[in-house]
């Protein structure tokens, strides 16, 4: 197999997002200790879905951070799905293409 620039871009994708929401989940546990003002969920949901869901599941098992909250849980759980939805599609599509 050939690794492609498109492989690289997306790869490269996914870990600098899931930096940033690393970053962002472990902030806003730091600003729920210290009473200051929260990332909204929304928020935190959104960087999830755009490719970070593996930051932020690090984030949530590691830092313990949202692991109580059902509801957020499944919700990051849908944003998982859905990502894996979009990156098997473009896999079948980019295979596709080369045959």
């Amino acid at each position: 197999m050939v690794v492609t620039v498109p492989l690289l871009a997306g790869v490269g994708w996914y870990l600098s997002l899931s930096l940033v929401a690393f970053v962002v989940f472990a902030a806003d546990k730091h600003a729920a200790r210290s009473g200051r003002r929260r990332v909204p969920e929304a928020r935190l949901h959104l960087l999830e879905l755009l490719g970070g869901f593996p930051g932020a599941l690090l984030a949530i098992t590691c830092l313990r951070h949202k692991s109580s909250k059902p509801s957020f849980l499944v919700v990051s759980i849908l944003c998982v799905l859905v990502n894996l939805a979009i990156a098997s599609a473009v896999f079948l599509v980019a295979c596709g293409m080369r045959s």
